[in-house]
């Protein structure tokens, strides 16, 4: 089954990448390795999750947003490489959770990009992970995560 139908019966549809905010690009490619810039959890409708995941958002708000976040990073990685078919592996996460100092369950947030990875891609999905709480993150978004992909 290709990726695009895999997407399909999971009832996804990738939305057009959100062009760079900033003087950098979302994705370069060097040799088989595609590195993505961080983004965060846009919304079909183009609104963003916000919140400090232990105070203004649940864990369960966090695990959606991490799945929006990567979402949009499926969406600039397949404008980059043209056909998700391509992907060989899911490399490396990064995953920034703005949340509370006594909060400490980041990784169970970013279960929601790993997980939905591991649902699209099978065992190609799996990849290694850090998973970080932030003070801060810009324009309060809930969850940023950045990605290394092998690509052929």
């Amino acid at each position: 089954m290709s990726i695009e139908d895999r997407l399909q019966e999971l009832g996804i549809t990738l939305q057009t990448p959100r062009p760079p905010q900033a003087n950098y690009v979302s994705a370069v490619r060097t040799g088989n390795l595609v590195f993505l810039s961080g983004t965060g959890p846009y919304r079909p409708d183009g609104s963003i999750a916000t919140g400090k995941v232990g105070s203004e958002a649940t864990l369960e708000e966090g695990y959606a947003a991490a799945r929006l976040t990567m979402l949009s990073l499926l969406a600039n990685l397949r404008a980059e490489i043209g056909d998700l078919d391509r992907v060989t592996r899911i490399v490396k996460l990064l995953g920034m959770v703005n949340s509370t100092p006594e909060f400490t369950q980041q990784p169970e947030v970013i279960n929601g990009a790993s997980d939905l990875l591991v649902e699209v891609f099978g065992e190609k999905g799996r990849h290694a992970r850090s998973a970080v709480g932030m003070a801060a993150l810009p324009r309060n978004i809930t969850v940023e995560i950045e990605m290394i992909v092998e690509v052929e």
